[in-house]
């Protein structure tokens, strides 16, 4: 797997951002992740955005952060968000994502941030196994589903 970083709005990200939304569509009914996003949210240092290719050079999974602070949605200065974490279905199960979480961690450390923070749902027990065993603990709800029943957020120190 080789790891890439790109602007959130290149091609290929979009192309793997539209199948996760599609992804959270069908868990959730809702038409995906409402959450405003913009490119320039993941530009360095204020984040960063990542594709992980296969040997084929077909992208296979993506995820990035972006800089928050403390704001009215709820997050501490300091944090990294992390987004769009997703694998390709065909390529799950063999340790992707935990590898691109560990990128998108040290990427996020080495830019000062000082908690990665997520936003996550009941309906993604994958994730939540994923993060929760990589360290991650429940924390205070922040963002735009901090409202929601079914959102869950989770913390973890860089």
């Amino acid at each position: 797997m080789l790891i890439r970083r790109v602007r959130f709005d290149h091609p290929d990200a979009v192309k793997l951002n539209d199948q996760v939304q599609a992804e959270y569509h069908l868990r959730y009914g809702d038409g995906g992740d409402a959450t405003a996003l913009d490119a320039a949210d993941f530009d360095p240092p204020r984040g960063v955005y990542l594709i992980a290719y296969d040997e084929h050079d077909r992208p296979v999974a993506t995820g990035g952060w972006r800089s928050q602070d403390r704001n009215e949605e709820g997050n501490e200065d300091g944090d990294a968000e992390l987004k769009r974490m997703y694998v390709i279905e065909e390529m799950r199960g063999r340790g992707l994502a935990r590898r691109m979480l560990a990128a998108l961690e040290e990427d996020a450390r080495t830019a000062g941030r000082i908690r990665m923070v997520l936003e996550t749902g009941t309906k993604q027990p994958e994730a939540i196994a994923l993060y929760t065993s990589s360290g991650y603990e429940p924390c205070a709800k922040f963002g735009y589903y901090r409202h929601h029943e079914e959102s869950l957020c989770y913390a973890k120190r860089l």
